[in-house]
């Protein structure tokens, strides 16, 4: 019984982080009015949250080993709850950044310490099992996160949504102080050389992504900085991992194939995870004029499908681990290109199907993944190779989210001077009231209505780049999962 009041435990615990992601999707076109941002700036409020769970999570199987896994817990989520308030209270985008930030650190150890926990509780023959039942305690919080927070929003505001999450996080705060009872106490090593070359590598590179499509690119001496500032830190980690006596994470851990291969697939994983839940509140709201709550509900019917994805994910996974992990990539392709397809026209039936799919292939290619992952791994590596597994996740996660908002942000640019070329007193054709219209470019009103809708139209057309990148990325691990080696059955 204590197996399972630890594993409830862990999994509020993860949910607690995962909620804090949708909700925040739901109210970023909100806090891009009232912060008056960029899209590309206020992206930042959900990739330099995923940035600093990356360059925090290495660290969690250190601060397991010296600390114990229940204080990991106790602190984060204490830590991840006051960051939650001061998120409410913030009254810039700088400061708002600043404290998601402080969230993402806090958070980055309740996932990979939580998964580390339920594999060294449950005997592995009951890992399957295990992990989907924590699975299904994070997909809690993306479903009942959005519909409740986009209520909230509406009726309060943005910084209502932060709020709502501080009674979640006390009540696991208590669960964890009841139930966790790791005691352990080691003083380890931790190779800070190693960890600072990482922070600086994923830092720099994730700002060049984010900023790069602002500053064009590389005309700015800012981006190549950037490039060559992250370039040379992964270089130095390298040759620091290969090298140093105790280096940040053992060179051994990457020996274990089903391990190593299992990272290329976790990184397009992770790619895949968060992009739809960060364009999709910005495409409806600002080109069709959904509100908040209906946006909350779509984002729900997506964590809806992966709640039912783990109903099945259980058997197909140990019947054949490749066979539930293609599956779960060929949803999200399927998903991606049939929204590559629609036009502006959407209707909410396009986006809940769509977004119910996405959510099954999430569903049906995390537990898969994990157990091609783990089923190789020593008992004594299960801390540091869930910290690396989930650095590279979160990692990808902000570093697509940033390109494709770069997408979205360039073919918008590019498609509005295309459409808008034809669109002038000069060109004769405009003048002839069967192509013209109701449209008087003598009235002020009309000719500024025409140009919104050209910049409406230029930024469906970016939308539908981005979704179709998220389509053609979702079919490469078809070419690389049937080199995973298979356990054998017992």
């Amino acid at each position: 019984m204590h197996r399972y009041l630890v594993l409830a435990t862990v999994s509020a615990a993860t949910m607690l982080y995962a909620m804090t992601i949708t909700i925040a999707n739901v109210v970023l076109p909100q806090m891009r009015g009232a912060l008056s941002a960029t899209p590309e700036q206020i992206a930042w409020v959900v990739t330099f949250n995923l940035v600093a769970t990356a360059i925090v999570t290495p660290i969690s199987g250190w601060l397991s080993a010296r600390f114990g896994r229940r204080k990991v817990m106790l602190y984060s989520t204490l830590g991840f709850t006051i960051c939650s308030v001061l998120c409410g209270l913030a009254n810039s985008l700088e400061m708002l950044v600043l404290f998601r930030i402080g969230q993402g650190a806090f958070g980055a150890p309740l996932t990979p310490v939580a998964q580390a926990i339920i594999l060294d509780t449950f005997p592995r023959r009951l890992h399957g099992m295990a992990t989907a039942l924590w699975g299904m305690g994070v997909v809690v919080g993306p479903i009942i996160g959005p519909v409740i927070g986009g209520e909230i929003a509406e009726d309060y505001g943005w910084r209502g949504v932060f709020f709502f999450i501080v009674p979640f996080g006390l009540l696991t705060l208590a669960g964890v102080w009841a139930f966790v009872h790791d005691s352990t106490n080691r003083r380890l090593h931790l190779d800070w050389t190693g960890f600072l070359l990482l922070a600086v590598a994923l830092g720099a590179l994730q700002l060049m992504f984010d900023r790069g499509q602002r500053n064009s690119w590389f005309d700015s001496p800012e981006t190549i900085i950037e490039l060559t500032l992250g370039v040379l830190a992964v270089y130095l980690f390298i040759v620091h991992l290969l090298t140093a006596k105790q280096p940040f994470i053992q060179p051994s851990l990457f020996l274990n194939w089903n391990f190593s291969l299992g990272l290329v697939l976790a990184f397009i994983f992770g790619m895949l995870n968060f992009v739809p839940m960060v364009l999709m509140p910005s495409l409806l709201q600002e080109l069709r004029g959904y509100p908040d709550s209906v946006i909350g509900l779509l984002l729900t019917i997506r964590g809806a499908g992966n709640m039912l994805s783990f109903v099945i994910v259980v058997k197909l996974a140990n019947w054949d681990a490749r066979v539930a992990l293609a599956l779960g990539f060929f949803c999200q392709a399927v998903s991606g290109f049939a929204i590559a397809n629609l036009d502006i026209n959407l209707t909410f039936f396009d986006i809940a199907w769509t977004g119910f799919l996405q959510g099954t292939g999430i569903g049906l290619s995390w537990v898969p993944l994990t157990l091609i992952m783990f089923s190789t791994v020593r008992s004594d590596q299960l801390n540091e190779a869930s910290a690396v597994f989930h650095m590279l996740r979160n990692f990808s996660s902000s570093l697509f989210i940033s390109i494709c908002v770069a997408i979205v942000v360039r073919s918008t640019f590019v498609n509005s001077q295309e459409l808008g070329e034809s669109l002038s007193l000069f060109n004769k054709e405009m003048l002839l009231p069967w192509i013209s219209g109701p449209i008087n470019f003598d009235s002020v009103a009309d000719v500024a209505r025409l140009s919104g809708e050209v910049r409406r139209q230029s930024a469906m057309i970016g939308y539908l780049n981005a979704f179709k990148a998220f389509a053609m990325l979702a079919l490469v691990p078809f070419v690389l999962l049937w080199f995973v080696r298979l356990p054998a059955r017992h």
